[in-house]
């Protein structure tokens, strides 16, 4: 029973494939659309013969020829291309803010477990208890990292004001 199913379905075909095959076949059969011009087709200029430029009647209509198009869509890639260019050194600086963080955290972490730390030589652990130089060392790296963190945050602020004089727009500094 199961296999006159089947024959059932190939005999009469599986309506899915059956659209699709007449979708293909109108596809096929149906004209070609004709050419749509839009603005930028219209506005962009034809390259002309190195004959026909030498020959133009004055120098400001041939700059004013090309040099309209050229103009109207150089700010466009220039502003897309700055925008990009700020938001990564941006997103560089944010960063590096985040990893100095990290490191900062790993070192207070560090500290922390060094002044609880038990030392199984007796010799180790008195001279740590009156030096006190593993802490010490700790503590200076962290005050390191703790400036490093400033002065990138400061490097932030600095690029912001960069941006301003630069005329950006204020929303490329955020994420």
């Amino acid at each position: 029973m199961i296999a006159r199913q089947q024959d059932n379905s190939q005999q009469t075909g599986d309506p899915v494939a059956d659209a699709a095959r007449r979708a293909r076949e109108a596809k096929q059969n149906a004209p070609k659309p004709k050419k749509v011009y839009t603005d930028d087709d219209v506005s962009k200029p034809k390259p002309a013969p190195a004959a026909a430029t030498a020959t133009s009647t004055t120098p400001a209509s041939a700059a004013q020829a090309g040099g309209t198009s050229a103009n109207t869509s150089a700010p466009a890639d220039q502003d897309a291309k700055t925008e990009a260019a700020w938001r990564q050194r941006f997103k560089e600086q944010r960063d590096k803010i985040s990893r100095a963080e990290k490191e900062l955290d790993i070192l207070q972490r560090e500290t922390q477990k060094a002044e609880i730390q038990y030392y199984p030589d007796p010799q180790k652990a008195m001279n740590e208890q009156y030096t006190r130089k593993e802490i010490n060392d700790k503590d200076a790296k962290i005050e390191a990292k703790r400036k490093e963190i400033a002065q990138l945050k400061q490097g932030l602020s600095d690029l912001e004001d960069a941006l301003r004089k630069a005329g950006g727009d204020p929303g490329w500094a955020r994420e």
